[in-house]
C-alpha cells in the first residue's frame, strides 16, 4: 500500500500550489471590488479572465476531463488533490482552471453521450472557456431529491418534423444567471407513462436564446449570490421548440446519463470541501495565535485546541476516504465505487460544515462578516448537503445495500 502521490500529481501539485498562492488569493480582493462596481453582480469580473489566461498559459487547464484528447489525461486519484487545492478559493480558482461547476458534468455529459455535431457546437467553446453553461434538473414543485419525480414534459411535434416541445419549471438551476451561459441541458420526461420509471427520462439541450425559456429570478443561496456556480435560477420552459438533433443520447436515457453525470461530480464537490476545510484550519490556528481572551492566546483556550485537533483529525480521515474513493472510480468504475461515493457525499459536507461553524465561532463577529471568507464558504458547504442529492436519500441507499447481505 503506497499513500504517495505519483510523479505527475506531485508536479502539478506544485505548479498549482504556486498558482493559487502568486495569483489566486491575491485576486480574492480584487474580484471583490470589481464585481462590487459592475452593472451586474453575474458579470465576470476582468480579474477572472486574467486567471483563466494565466492558468491556461501554465497548463493548468481543463484538469477534470480524464480524456486526453480533450483534457489533462487525469486519472481520479491524479485529479483529487488538485481539486482539493482549488477548494481554498472556491469562488475563483475551479472558474480560472475551467474546473467549475457545472459546466465540468455538462462536458462530461457531452464528452460521453454527445454526438459529434454536438460535441462540436457546445462541447468545444467550454473546453475553451468561451461559454458557459446550465444543467436544468431540480424543480420546484416536486420533492426533487427522487428523480423520477420530475414533471418537465419532452414532446414530440405531431407535425412530422421530429422537433421536441418542452414544457416545464425549473430552479436552484445551476450556471442559469451567467451572461456567458449559452446552452441548458434539461431533463423531462419524454415518456411519463413508461412501465420502467428509470426509462421515462430524456436530456436534451436547449439554447439559452431559444423562444419560450425564460429565466425568471435568481435563486439565493443563505443570501448569497453564487458566483461560483455562475448563480442559481427559476427557469421555465413554454413550448420550447428543439430539433430532434438536440437529444442527448437516445429516448429515455436521462436518468442513466444524470446518474453518470453525478457520480464524479460528487467527488469533486467532496475534494473542494477538504480545500475549504483546510483554508478554515489555516485561518483558525492564525486567529488563535494572534488574539488574547481573558489574559491569554486564543491558541492556549483548552477549546480552542480541542476544535483544531478535531478539526485535523477530520480532514485527514475525509481525505483518505475520497481517495479511496478516487482510486475505486478508476479501477472498477463509478458503479463499483458506489457505496464509497455514497458515503464520501454524506461525510464530507456534513463534517466540513461543522469545521467552518468552529472556525467562524473563532471569529466572534468577524466570522459571520465579509471580511473573512468563512461565512460564504459555510454556506456553500451547507448547501453541498443538497445538492446532488440530499444527505438522507444516500443514507437510505447505503443503509439497503448493507443490510441487503443479512436477508
Amino acid at each position: 500500500m503506497d499513500f504517495a502521490f505519483d510523479a505527475r500529481t506531485e508536479e502539478l501539485r506544485a505548479r498549482l500550489l504556486a498558482f493559487m498562492d502568486e495569483h489566486v488569493l491575491p485576486a480574492e480582493a480584487t474580484a471583490d471590488e470589481q464585481r462590487a462596481a459592475l452593472d451586474s453582480p453575474w458579470r465576470t469580473p476582468p480579474v477572472v479572465e486574467e486567471l483563466k489566461a494565466e492558468a491556461r498559459r501554465q497548463g493548468l487547464w481543463n484538469l477534470f476531463l480524464p480524456d486526453a484528447e480533450l483534457g489533462a489525461g487525469l486519472t481520479n486519484l491524479q485529479y483529487a488533490p488538485l481539486a482539493e487545492i482549488t477548494g481554498r478559493s472556491p469562488q475563483l480558482a475551479p472558474t480560472a482552471l475551467n474546473c467549475a461547476a457545472p459546466d465540468t458534468g455538462n462536458m462530461e455529459v457531452l464528452a460521453q453521450f454527445g454526438s459529434a455535431a454536438q460535441r462540436k457546437e457546445w462541447l468545444e467553446p467550454l473546453l475553451a472557456g468561451e461559454i458557459r453553461s446550465a444543467f436544468a434538473m431540480t424543480e420546484p414543485d416536486v420533492a426533487s431529491s427522487d428523480a423520477t419525480n420530475i414533471e418537465t414534459r419532452i414532446e414530440k411535434v405531431t407535425d412530422g418534423s421530429g422537433d421536441y416541445l418542452i414544457n416545464g419549471r425549473k430552479w436552484y438551476i445551476s450556471g442559469a444567471m451567467h451572461p456567458d451561459c449559452r446552452i441548458f441541458i434539461v431533463m423531462g420526461k419524454t415518456d411519463p407513462d413508461g412501465a420502467d420509471i428509470r426509462r421515462q427520462q430524456s436530456m436534451i439541450l436547449v439554447p439559452r436564446d431559444t423562444p419560450g425559456l425564460t429565466v425568471k429570478r435568481a435563486m439565493q443561496v443563505y443570501g448569497y449570490e453564487d458566483h461560483y456556480h455562475g448563480g442559481h435560477a427559476e427557469v421555465v420552459f413554454e413550448n420550447v421548440r428543439v430539433p430532434a438533433t438536440h437529444l442527448i443520447g437516445e429516448e429515455g436515457g436521462g436518468f442513466a446519463i444524470a446518474q453518470a453525470r453525478l457520480g464524479p461530480g460528487r467527488i469533486h464537490h467532496c475534494m473542494r470541501l477538504i480545500g475549504m476545510a483546510e483554508r478554515a484550519i489555516e485561518l483558525m490556528c492564525r486567529r488563535a495565535v494572534s488574539r488574547e481572551a481573558f489574559g491569554k492566546p486564543l491558541a492556549q483556550q483548552g477549546v480552542v485546541q480541542e476544535w483544531i485537533a478535531d478539526a485535523r483529525v477530520a480532514v485527514e480521515q475525509l481525505r483518505l476516504l475520497v481517495l479511496k474513493t478516487a482510486w475505486l472510480m478508476d479501477t472498477v468504475g463509478n458503479k463499483g465505487a458506489h457505496t464509497e461515493i455514497q458515503a464520501i457525499k454524506i461525510a464530507t459536507p456534513r463534517t466540513v460544515v461543522d469545521i467552518l461553524d468552529k472556525a467562524v465561532q473563532l471569529h466572534g463577529a468577524g466570522g459571520v462578516s465579509q471580511d473573512f471568507p468563512l461565512a460564504e464558504l459555510w454556506a456553500a458547504a451547507r448547501t453541498l448537503r443538497l445538492a446532488d442529492g440530499p444527505d438522507e436519500v444516500h443514507q437510505r441507499s447505503l443503509a439497503r445495500r448493507e443490510l441487503k447481505q443479512y436477508r
